[in-house]
């Protein structure tokens, strides 16, 4: 199995992120505080420092890998950033001007800005002014008709996408004088003004969740409510759309693992492996936990068997549902929210990445003995 560790925090986790040299985590274990644990040895975890600072559940985390900061947003409609300063991390208020709930973070490659998400329909675009020493925000207004629940940076730092409750993907410029340089380049992003839609997607007719770029920029991928996960190559005015349905529950979350390959977690408690063939097709591969790759014909049945059971209260019942469980070699007990990556940045493909859920539980996942297994798009 491809699972290196497994550490239960905390009842339930919210969200989770990695410091630089991956050796401590900072997590929300459900409730108003950020605990940050070093690792010790396998299986081995001390908490180092508890964040008290917000008023409702912390809702995001990111680590920033150069700067060392840390920020955080909450259902009290508040972000602080978090600086270490004489072995302790003080907070420094973001000014978000929102009136509900902050929802999502994620710093940019470059850190000098970062976005968060909120249930007021806007995305913040927050950056540092230092003759004030405090972060400021710019909004996105009047594009999301619901709750953004995911945002996404492209490599190029200009580029974000959004998901949303309305089921729409969406693409915007967050160019900002002063804090972003200009390309010499025509059609460059940075020739967009501030809050200008890229690009707009109407794939899901449910609630959009998880949005990622791949590696190189060229690919979108996101996941709907509706156990459907969505591809878009060559981002801009004729972008090329790809849906692939799946059998299972719904996804929360993706990571791309490299250009070609796709993790996803969500409500079925295991990771997803989607990938793209020779021609650019993308589908379904396999369960990284599950023992043996079965066929389709096979998964179906074992999936009948199963809802048999449990319909007419078979006596076989408990027994059928946890020879399916075993044969995904599942290792999170409930919904997995958040998947992120454990590489060396510039690496083109995510070897080791870990994955937190509604179980309280931090795993750790690793892909160096398994590419046989995946295939060649990895």
């Amino acid at each position: 199995m491809a699972v290196v560790d497994v550490h239960r925090f905390a009842e339930s986790i919210t969200c989770h992120a990695w410091s630089p040299d991956h050796s401590m985590v900072a997590l929300c274990p459900n409730n108003t505080e950020v605990h940050i644990y070093k690792s010790l040895s396998l299986d081995q975890w001390e908490r180092l420092h508890v964040l008290q600072k917000h008023d409702q559940i912390v809702s995001g985390i990111d680590w920033s890998s150069k700067s060392n900061k840390i920020v955080s947003v909450s259902h009290d409609r508040n972000s602080y950033v978090w600086s270490m300063e004489g072995g302790e991390w003080v907070p420094t208020l973001v000014i978000l001007r929102l009136n509900r709930a902050a929802l999502c973070v994620q710093w940019s490659p470059k850190e000098n800005k970062f976005a968060v998400g909120s249930g007021a329909k806007t995305v913040c675009i927050c950056y540092y002014e230092q003759e004030n020493n405090w972060w400021v925000s710019k909004l996105i207004r009047k594009r999301h008709e619901s709750s953004v629940t995911s945002v996404a940076w492209h490599p190029n730092n200009i580029l974000l996408a959004t998901t949303s409750t309305d089921g729409k993907c969406r693409v915007f410029s967050t160019f900002i004088k002063g804090v972003d340089t200009k390309d010499s380049k025509a059609g460059s992003p940075a020739e967009t003004k501030f809050g200008e839609q890229i690009l707009q997607l109407d794939l899901s007719y449910s609630w959009a969740f998880g949005v990622k770029w791949s590696p190189s920029g060229n690919t979108l991928a996101y996941v709907g409510h509706s156990s459907m996960i969505y591809f878009v190559d060559d981002v801009g005015p004729s972008p090329l759309a790809q849906s692939v349905a799946f059998r299972d529950l719904p996804l929360r979350d993706v990571l791309f693992i490299s250009e070609k390959m796709v993790i996803g977690v969500g409500y079925d408690s295991n990771p997803m492996v989607f990938a793209a063939d020779d021609t650019g097709i993308w589908s379904f591969i396999r369960y990284i936990g599950e023992k043996k790759a079965a066929s389709l014909n096979s998964s179906y049945s074992s999936q009948f068997s199963e809802a048999f059971g449990k319909f007419y209260g078979s006596q076989s019942k408990s027994a059928t549902a946890n020879d399916a469980s075993e044969s995904r070699g599942r290792v999170h007990d409930n919904c997995i929210n958040s998947i992120v990556p454990l590489s060396k940045e510039g690496s083109p493909k995510v070897m080791r990445f870990s994955t937190s859920g509604l179980d309280g539980k931090v795993a750790i996942w690793d892909l160096e003995n398994m590419e046989q297994e995946l295939g060649n798009q990895f």
